[in-house]
C-alpha cells in the first residue's frame, strides 16, 4: 500500500479496465489538489546555489536534490480520484539523442536542449549508442535512488524518451530533416531501423530495473501497466504530410506499439492531427492522447476527434477543464475514457467530480 494513495488497488483496477476499454464503476479521472499551505512541507529550492550548484547542469544532475524535491512535492498533494504519486527522473526530452553524442544544454527554468551532430549523411554510420554514456548511467542512478526513497510512498516512473523521428530531428535539426524526407529518405529509414533496436535495449534496462523492485511501469502520462507500457510519439510529424509519415515513420511506430503490452500515442498539435487515421489502423495501439496546444483550447471543438478515436475501438485521454466535464458526459462513451481535469482545486470539488462520474456511469448501465 502507498501511504499517500490508500485506495491504490481500486485505481489500479480501473487502469487495467481502461486498457481493455471496460468500466468498473467510472472512467479514469486525474486532477491535482494541493494540501492547505499549513499542512505542506518546504520544497527545497531549485534556485542556483553557488556552492552546491555553480551551473544549471549541476542542479539537474544532483540526485540528492531530485529525491528531496520529490519527497516534498508528493507529501504536499492529495491523490483523489485516480491521481497517483508518481515521480520519474528527467533530463529533458532529448536525452535519448544525447546517448548518441548530442550535447545537452541545461537551462535555469526546467528546460534543456541539444545541438545537432549529424551534418552529413555520409557520417550516419558513425553515430552509435553509447551504453555507458554518463547521462544513461545517471538516469539509472536516479531511478535507483527514487526506488529506495519512494518505497511505500510513491511510484517511480521511466524518463521521457523521444526515440525514432524525434531523436533524428535532434541529430539533424528539424528543418534539415524536413528536407531529408525528400533528399535522403533511404538513409533516414536505415538509421531509424538501427536506432529502433537500440531503443528497445534502453527501454528494457529501465523496465527490468523497475519491475525487479516490484513496481508497475509508468511515466509522464500517469497510466500503469504490469507489462511494458509507454507513450509512442513523433512530434516532428507536425512538419510532414500524411503520405511521408506513412512511408517513413508509421511502420516503426507500429512495431514499437507491438513491443509494448500497453501504449498511448502522444498526438501533439494541429499539424499532427492529419496522421490520426493512420495511427488508428495500428492494432496494438491502445489509446490516443490528443494535445491540441495553446490557442486551441475548448473541449467542444474536438468532440469529433474524440469520437473518431472511440469509434476505432481505441481509448482516449481527454484533457479538459472542470467546467467542461458535463459536455464530456453528454458526448463521449465512458469506456476507455481517461480524463485529465484542470480547475478542480479543492478536496470537496474533487470528491464531487468523482461522484458525478460514478452517477453518470450508473445511469448509462441502467439505461442499457
Amino acid at each position: 500500500m502507498l501511504r499517500y494513495k490508500p485506495d491504490y488497488e481500486a485505481t489500479k483496477q480501473r487502469m487495467d479496465a481502461f486498457w481493455e476499454r471496460e468500466i468498473i464503476d467510472r472512467p479514469l479521472v486525474q486532477f491535482g489538489v494541493a494540501k492547505p499551505p499549513e499542512e505542506c512541507v518546504p520544497v527545497p529550492s531549485e534556485e542556483r546555489d553557488p556552492q552546491r550548484h555553480p551551473t544549471p547542469a549541476d542542479r539537474w544532475l544532483d540526485t540528492e536534490l531530485m529525491v528531496e524535491r520529490a519527497l516534498a512535492n508528493v507529501a504536499n498533494h492529495e491523490y483523489l480520484g485516480d491521481a497517483l504519486p508518481i515521480v520519474y527522473p528527467n533530463l529533458g526530452p532529448e536525452v535519448f539523442s544525447a546517448f548518441y553524442g548530442c550535447a545537452i544544454h541545461f537551462g535555469d527554468y526546467g528546460t534543456s536542449w541539444t545541438d545537432p551532430i549529424l551534418h552529413d549523411w555520409a557520417d550516419a554510420d558513425k553515430i552509435r549508442l553509447d551504453c555507458q554514456h554518463p547521462y544513461l548511467l545517471k538516469l539509472q542512478e536516479m531511478t535507483a535512488a527514487l526506488l529506495e526513497a519512494g518505497r511505500d510512498l510513491f511510484i517511480t516512473g521511466m524518463s521521457d524518451w523521444h526515440p525514432g523521428g524525434d531523436a533524428i530531428a535532434a541529430f539533424r535539426d528539424p528543418q534539415n530533416l524536413a528536407l531529408d524526407m525528400l533528399l535522403h529518405k533511404d538513409e533516414l529509414v536505415a538509421l531509424l531501423a538501427r536506432m529502433e533496436q537500440d531503443y528497445y535495449r534502453v527501454y528494457d534496462l529501465f523496465y527490468h530495473q523497475l519491475r525487479a523492485a516490484g513496481q508497475p511501469i509508468t511515466t509522464w502520462v500517469n497510466l500503469l501497466s504490469d507489462g511494458r507500457y509507454y507513450v509512442p510519439s513523433n512530434d516532428f510529424s507536425y512538419m510532414i504530410s500524411a503520405r511521408m509519415f506513412e512511408e517513413v515513420f508509421l511502420p516503426g511506430i507500429a512495431r514499437e506499439c507491438a513491443f509494448y503490452d500497453h501504449s498511448i500515442y502522444h498526438l501533439d498539435g494541429i499539424g499532427a492531427l492529419r496522421h490520426l487515421d493512420l495511427l488508428l489502423t495500428i492494432p496494438e495501439l491502445d489509446a490516443i492522447q490528443w494535445v491540441f496546444g495553446a490557442g486551441h483550447e475548448g473541449f467542444a471543438q474536438w468532440v469529433p476527434v474524440y469520437r473518431r478515436i472511440q469509434a476505432a475501438g481505441k481509448g482516449v485521454q481527454v484533457i479538459c477543464d472542470l467546467s467542461e466535464v458535463s459536455a464530456v458526459m453528454d458526448t463521449l462513451d465512458p469506456r476507455g475514457l481517461y480524463l485529465t481535469v484542470s480547475g478542480v482545486g479543492t478536496h470537496e470539488a474533487g470528491l464531487d467530480l468523482v461522484r458525478r462520474l460514478e452517477k453518470w456511469c450508473a445511469r448509462r448501465v441502467h439505461a442499457v
